[in-house]
């Protein structure tokens, strides 16, 4: 990332691009919308989902790509990325949204730093969303639905379990609440329930990225750049 990024757009409403990144699982997740905004759809989800889940953009408006950059995603980064949506459309990004983690330590921290580096260009609104929320939404949309509320972990060998609380919620836009935030928990006494494996899977996650940052965006959300920062459950210093 040492080049020097083109200016971003505005954020008016004026043709442009809704934009996700997503690098909390394997590889590196990009994904696009049109802006001003498609209406909002019908969406097959489960018969307990609240509204807000009803109601999302039409999967063929999105543009999705998976890249499968293992360890070079800092290389890889910037060319992915214009693959999906070339540079001279950048300064037409009207609103961006990102994975804040759990992740990887240097993954997840290069995919904040290119949309907070992209926002901050021009002060476009950045929804920083955790890669277990989308995991939430995911899976309340599918035929085996979570109970509400329930957990998401995610093992850590020798450190302990990160895990998050997620449950329906009518009043946000996606429709679902991250009660408690993932963190590191030692044992796995806290959780009860209904307990599912936190497992990432690009690029279907970035459609729930782009998903709930559209809702957001449709509900005049505020997206200030400065707030989103990467989650670290663990210090990429502390010892094993």
């Amino acid at each position: 990332m040492s080049r020097s990024l083109p200016t971003a757009g505005r954020g008016d409403d004026g043709p442009g691009w809704l934009l996700a990144l997503h690098s909390s699982g394997e590889g590196f997740g990009v994904g696009v919308l049109p802006w001003p905004l498609p209406p909002l759809s019908p969406s097959a989800v489960s018969p307990s989902a609240a509204s807000p889940l009803l109601l999302e953009p039409p999967p063929s408006a999105m543009r999705l790509q998976h890249f499968a950059t293992g360890r070079d995603l800092s290389n890889q980064l910037l060319p992915c990325l214009e693959s999906v949506l070339p540079a001279a459309q950048w300064p037409r990004l009207r609103r961006l949204a990102v994975a804040t983690g759990p992740g990887g330590f240097t993954s997840t921290r290069l995919s904040v730093v290119l949309a907070r580096t992209l926002a901050q260009q021009d002060d476009l609104p950045l929804d920083g969303i955790s890669s277990f929320l989308l995991i939430a939404r995911r899976l309340l949309r599918s035929a085996d639905a979570p109970v509400d509320p329930f957990w998401l972990v995610q093992e850590l060998p020798r450190r302990g379990w990160v895990a998050g609380r997620y449950g329906l919620d009518a009043l946000l836009p996606g429709g679902v609440a991250e009660s408690e935030t993932p963190r590191l928990h030692p044992t796995q006494d806290a959780f009860s329930g209904d307990v599912r494996p936190a497992q990432p899977s690009l690029p279907e996650d970035v459609a729930e990225l782009l998903a709930i940052s559209a809702l957001r965006a449709q509900h005049g959300v505020a997206a200030p750049w400065q707030a989103v920062v990467p989650i670290y459950p663990t210090s990429p210093v502390q010892q094993a």
